[in-house]
């Protein structure tokens, strides 16, 4: 098993589950942030930090698209360990459907 980001990260960024990770696999891209799966050991403390639910085991129903899409970005996007704001628009987006089709940006964050 594997935790793993999904979409409902994207146009809100909490960082706050970067704090809590003892093995760094948070990676940053420009409106979102994804989990390395091969790196993430499953020690779950990040799913609870998470204020927009976007936090997810791979055990749950149709995850294997978002294990992918994670391993994809967190070889091409900066590590991040550090906690920053989140976007501006974070609370407005969280919950919202279709952020995938609408906001995601594949373009790298800042890391740090």
């Amino acid at each position: 098993m594997t935790y793993i980001v999904t979409d409902n990260c994207i146009a809100c960024k909490y960082t706050d589950c970067v704090e809590v990770c003892p093995v760094d696999c948070f990676y940053e891209g420009e409106n979102m942030l994804v989990i390395h799966p091969d790196e993430c050991i499953d020690c779950g403390v990040c799913e609870p930090e998470c204020p927009a639910d976007a936090i997810r085991p791979d055990t749950e129903p149709d995850m294997e698209k978002w294990v992918e899409f994670n391993r994809k970005y967190s070889e091409a996007w900066p590590v991040i360990i550090t906690k920053k704001d989140p976007l501006p628009e974070a609370e407005e987006r969280d919950g919202e459907t279709e952020k995938l089709e609408k906001y995601f940006s594949e373009t790298p964050g800042e890391g740090g």
